[in-house]
């Protein structure tokens, strides 16, 4: 393309002028399209220009409609569009992402001009594309309070559109929603109160033009109050301009200020805005000239809504609406159904003196100055290698979570009840209405036992419903079913209305709506009413933690649906402290390098190590991995699941005896510098009396590591009949396994025999015992415990630790409350019990304790163990429940000797720099927590805020079975855990 030398001079020097400093012209706002670089832009439009006949300059007025799902015909149609009109550009419907790449580089290598790729994409991609999740909606977007949020989601968008070759995005809707009949707009605004609205879409837009995505705020000048559909007929709205400029065109005039790139005017019938005329605005110039570039200065793109409308269509012949359009002030002509003919009529127009030929020209020449902005003057191919993997990244996921958490509204909660607060004071259930709610409940289940109940949209069912939940004090009914259709009442039914009502009357309800914002108008004398405003994944996970307390209640509500619910309700109901759920990303670590986790997994089953295992990671109180692998048995059985329960073996000693003796200890109850004999007036006179405790539990007493206490009750491979029968019998009623009892007083005779037991002597010249790892410190601890407290250890946990705390797994003896497939089996004990061991202590002494002991006999899933070392990190604090004073958990979990790394209970990690002993060497040395023979263990960072815990049962079914640890898996995964935070 050549440019003569004077003209290329008069050029330079006027793109010189620029640089300097924008040129601005009396009465006109800033140029929302110009370039940084300038001249670069003058020159690039100018060459693009002078290289088309007129006929291609028209060409370019007109974006025409493009999909990836249609067969053959519609491509070739497009082709010839493009070739033969010189199309300005495509706007893409439904499809898929690599068909669209393809067709994108196919049409772009047809253009003699390069297109500009449009999408109608509000919610993102995904409102277009069968394989991309989506962005919340705008009324959902509506509710969150922190526009760096909606900044960071026009960011993303604009990224994914960039990978997609797309340049402009057909959003936001920035209409002030007023009326809630809406039929075409609703959940698509951001809500009812201008300035919101105007803040939400300054953030979207600033999102998708500060990183190279033209925005387009529509509808103007608002389509906000009507009750009729523009896709089917022409809306009347009967406001003032007085009205009109108050509230609706508040938006677009903070959009302008804020260099809003495209505007696209909406198919409305306005009178106080062009009386007399009957003209859709979109064809009206009193709006589209005099009122948005005259009257408010807008230089930027004006798009058309699309001329297939009925709104318009109803009104012109196609072709006809064009040039209507065209002389209207309008730039881009959306969605033409005729382009050769438009071209006929627009040259038509300019012979008749209905708008000139220097007019249109502007236009076009307006056009290429976007495209040159948008990049279009080096246009590259689409790259479809792993394109998928580049549009959607753990970052989009973390990122949509993060506004589906910020946007879901408390908009009733009578008495405080939320969040939920005492969880061994209530019992609990669900109710899922018109929809499955799989995730919903398994969420659920993190927090509380529930009972779930399901029911399909509208049935009611009253009588038999309200009899499955008798005895539950809180319900949770989630209401799934809803549309978005005002005329259908947005889906909800008598029925079900009724159902919570009378559910009301007898039980504690929350009501969840999981969908559009206006249907809480139906609900709005329910006592607590939680409004997610939309049913996926996310809202399904997101809810419970915020009825739990795991995450803040932060929505605000931004529309009314009633006299009652406001625009307003919501904002801030407090965390609890417990557990959230999200994505590694939102707390600054790498999905891509914790997957790595699964190949040592993958390996720790391929080479037998273990049969199966889970892995849990919590970093900054949320729980950002959480996988199960292989099975409870390397044969045919049942898969690993997040509620398989585990053996957790010496864990015990932490989450069981030490968490008594600190419970104690940080009451006065126990003092750690006094002696076993000062608690167990039994022990004085042997050689245990004097044990100071804080050595017991440092593992410094001198007790031996461990006695085989079973042997003294086994006989030439046989069980001694004075101590176990197959079956229960007066005195022989404590389980040792299935079909093996021991007799009642065995617990008593292991008692003494622990007593008798001597002392490792002392190093020569030394005043204490060197460090020796023992069971025997936690028999001692355990009979501490219970003599002060005056309670069987296993009833007071339960009582102060894992009731409280909605624990529903951590148990002793699990085969009492768990049902026995769920518990992963350990050995099969070939020298003591002579068969598998399953839903019973591991442990031979523990068994024969009665599954009570205070160094082994606990259970739990993994899950529960978080929560626990969660409170632990929280300084003994957990939702609504107190348990350690402040100071306790760092006073046992340090470092008590220098003869070793154990704190008081807690195992910690080598002292001496790159040895990480039983935990990872990238743990730091606040670092605790505790391993188990069966395979398990579990960490706590402080420095860090970090979890992890690790269930299998490698004794399965052979207990000498050494590899995990040979291997260092655990190890392993804990190092890999700290290198996904190098994200």
């Amino acid at each position: 393309m050549r440019i003569s030398l004077v003209r290329g001079f008069m050029l330079a020097m006027l793109a010189l002028f620029f640089s300097a400093g924008r040129l601005y012209l009396p009465g006109t706002a800033e140029d929302p399209l110009e370039s940084v670089d300038s001249m670069a832009q003058i020159l690039w439009v100018d060459s693009v220009f002078q290289d088309l006949s007129f006929d291609e300059k028209l060409g370019q007025l007109f974006m025409v409609a493009a999909y990836s799902n249609q067969g053959d015909q519609h491509v070739q149609e497009i082709r010839k569009m493009v070739r033969e009109e010189n199309l300005g550009g495509l706007i893409f419907f439904q499809g898929g992402p690599n068909r669209q790449a393809r067709l994108t580089n196919l049409y772009q290598a047809e253009a003699k001009t390069p297109l500009f790729i449009a999408m109608d994409a509000e919610w993102g991609l995904g409102m277009r594309f069968d394989s991309i999740p989506d962005y919340p909606k705008a009324m959902t977007l509506g509710a969150i309070q922190d526009e760096k949020l909606i900044y960071a989601m026009g960011e993303e968008m604009a990224r994914q559109f960039k990978e997609m070759d797309m340049h402009i995005n057909f959003g936001p809707v920035v209409d002030v929603n007023s009326n809630p009949n809406n039929p075409v707009i609703g959940y698509r605004a951001f809500g009812e109160n201008k300035v919101e609205v105007a803040k939400k879409a300054v953030a979207y837009v600033k999102g998708l033009q500060d990183n190279g995505v033209i925005a387009n705020a529509k509808h103007f000048p608002g389509h906000g109050d009507t009750e009729s559909d523009s896709h089917y007929s022409l809306p009347v709205i009967k406001h003032s301009k007085e009205r009109i400029d108050e509230v609706d065109l508040y938006p677009y005039k903070a959009l302008f200020d804020e260099n809003l790139m495209s505007v696209m005017v909406a198919h409305l019938n306005i009178p106080s805005l062009d009386e007399g005329s009957g003209r859709p605005t979109s064809l009206s110039k009193p709006v589209v000239t005099d009122l948005l570039q005259r009257e408010m200065n807008f230089n930027g793109l004006i798009f058309t809504d699309a001329l297939n409308m009925r709104g318009v269509a109803d009104q012109f012949a196609p072709g006809v609406v064009d040039v209507e359009a065209l002389v209207a002030g309008n730039d881009v002509l959306l969605y033409s159904m005729d382009v050769p003919r438009a071209k006929v009529e627009i040259k038509k127009a300019i012979e008749e003196g209905r708008i000139t030929r220097a007019e249109v020209e502007r236009r076009v020449k307006k056009i290429l100055k976007a495209k040159y902005w948008a990049g279009l003057h080096k246009e590259k191919p689409v790259k479809t290698y792993k394109l998928m993997d580049r549009l959607y990244t753990p970052k989009t996921e973390a990122l949509i979570e993060e506004l589906y958490a910020e946007a879901i509204t408390v908009a009733t909660n009578k008495n405080s009840l939320l969040p939920f607060k005492q969880l061994d004071l209530k019992t609990f259930a669900s109710l899922t209405i018109g929809g499955e709610g799989d995730v919903f409940a398994e969420y659920l289940d993190k927090y509380a036992e529930f009972e779930h109940f399901q029911l399909e949209k509208g049935i009611g069912a009253v009588s038999q419903t309200l009899k499955n939940l008798e005895g539950k004090d809180v319900v949770v009914v989630g209401l799934m079913g809803i549309t978005n259709s005002p005329r259908r009442n947005f889906g909800v039914s008598d029925a079900d209305v009724s159902l919570i009502r009378e559910l009301r009357k007898s039980h504690e309800v929350v009501t969840v709506l999981f969908g559009n914002a206006y249907s809480a108008q139906y609900f709005d004398d329910n006592e607590r009413l939680v409004l997610a405003y939309e049913n996926n994944d996310f809202t399904q996970k997101l809810v419970p933690q915020i009825l739990f307390g795991g995450r803040a209640g932060r929505g605000v509500l931004p529309v009314s649906v009633s006299n009652n619910i406001v625009q307003g309700v919501g904002g801030y109901m407090e965390p609890m402290r417990r557990l959230a759920f999200a994505t590694p990303e939102t707390v600054g670590m790498s999905s891509e390098k914790l997957n790595r986790i699964d190949e040592v997994a993958q390996k720790m089953i391929r080479i037998q190590a273990a049969p199966g295992a889970n892995v849990l990671v919590v970093k900054d109180g949320k729980v950002v991995f959480e996988r199960s692998y292989g099975k409870l048995e390397y044969k045919s059985s049942p898969a690993v699941t997040s509620e398989t329960v585990y053996d957790l073996a010496s864990i015990t000693k932490v989450l069981a005896t030490t968490q008594a003796v600190m419970f104690l200890v940080s009451r006065g109850e126990i003092e750690m510098d006094k002696t076993l004999g000062d608690y167990l007036p039994e022990l004085r006179g042997t050689n245990k009396a004097d044990l100071v405790l804080s050595d017991v539990m440092a593992h410094e007493a001198g007790l031996k590591a461990f006695i085989p206490h079973y042997a003294k009750t086994v006989e030439g491979g046989a069980w001694k009949s004075e101590y176990y029968k197959a079956s229960p019998e007066p005195g022989f009623t404590r389980p040792v396994s299935n079909e093996m009892y021991a007799m009642d007083a065995l617990r008593d005779s292991l008692w003494v025999w622990t007593v008798d037991s001597p002392l490792e002597p002392k190093p020569r010249g030394a005043s204490k015992h060197r460090y020796r790892y023992s069971d025997l410190t936690m028999y001692f601890m355990q009979a501490v415990v219970e003599r002060v407290v005056n309670q069987p250890l296993d009833a007071f946990l339960d009582q102060n630790f894992y009731s409280p705390l909605g624990l529903n797994t951590m148990t002793f003896n699990p085969t009492n409350r768990i049902p026995k497939e769920r518990i992963a089996p350990t050995e099969d004990d070939v020298v003591f019990r002579k068969r598998l061991v399953q839903g019973y202590v591991h442990d031979p002494g523990a068994a024969m304790y009665g599954g009570v002991a205070g160094h082994a006999g606990l259970f739990a899933k993994a899950m529960d163990l978080a929560v626990m070392m969660q409170m632990m990190l929280n300084e003994g604090y957990y939702g609504d429940v107190n348990l350690l004073k402040p100071g306790t958990v760092s006073e046992f979990t340090k470092r008590q000797s220098r003869q070793s790394r154990r704190g008081w209970g807690w195992d910690k990690p080598e002292p001496e720099k790159d040895k990480g002993g039983s935990a990872g060497k990238l743990a730091p040395k606040s670092t605790f927590g505790h391993t188990g023979f069966t395979g398990t263990c579990v960490w706590a960072d402080p420095e860090n805020d970090l979890i992890y815990v690790f269930l299998s049962n490698r004794v399965y079914p052979d207990g000498e079975n050494k590899k995990l640890l040979s291997e260092g898996i655990r190890t392993e995964i804990h190092d890999l855990i700290y290198e996904a935070m190098k994200n």
